[in-house]
């Protein structure tokens, strides 16, 4: 992930879930398969918004629209093929790192805690309680757990490098078993 190319706005926060607004937003979305299972990348007109990861793709469409209440989504396969692509690559081997350029949404606090895991390298992990230290918010261990938890942009903001303070790996939006084996895989990658 190149962190110059994230968009981390310090303007006006914009909402993961905003009301439903007549000129919705166009968010195109494409749809694959991989070895952690289906994959979805959705990009609006700023850069990638989501990538989510499941067991199946009409799964992924339903949570993709939860997520973006008020867009007007639009399967568009052409136009995320390198972006989708890029991640299918990502996940193969994670040494290559991923380059995305990110539209990046949710709270002050969450935006400040990816941008703080963006920092955090192919390979290595990090605790919860030195994430929260990163940003300054010492106490705010479970708030900066939330925070991953919130993510909707898997692997670009890598929330699976965050573990717990013994070194185990902790719970993940996408699933603990897809956790350990991306994390197994930027290990080796790393070595």
């Amino acid at each position: 992930m190149n962190i110059h190319s994230a968009n981390i706005s310090s303007a006006k926060p914009i909402p993961a879930r905003r009301h439903l607004i007549a000129n919705a937003e166009e968010i195109k979305f494409a749809t694959g398969k991989s070895e952690l299972g289906a994959v979805l990348v959705a990009r609006s007109a700023a850069g990638v918004c989501a990538i989510l990861i499941g067991d199946g793709i009409e799964v992924l469409k339903r949570d993709l629209a939860e997520e973006f209440t008020d867009a007007k989504l639009v399967r568009n396969d052409r136009a995320l093929r390198t972006d989708l692509e890029k991640i299918l690559t990502f996940i193969k081997t994670p040494a290559k790192g991923l380059d995305l350029s990110l539209d990046i949404r949710g709270t002050p606090f969450q935006r400040r805690v990816w941008a703080a895991l963006l920092g955090v390298r192919v390979g290595y992990k990090i605790t919860y309680a030195a994430l929260a230290s990163r940003i300054g918010e010492q106490r705010a261990i479970r708030a900066v757990a939330n925070a991953c938890a919130a993510n909707a942009i898997a692997l670009a903001i890598p929330c699976h490098r965050v573990v717990r303070s013994d070194g185990a790996l902790a719970g993940y939006r996408w699933g603990a078993e897809r956790k350990k084996v991306i994390v197994e895989k930027e290990a080796e990658a790393a070595a």
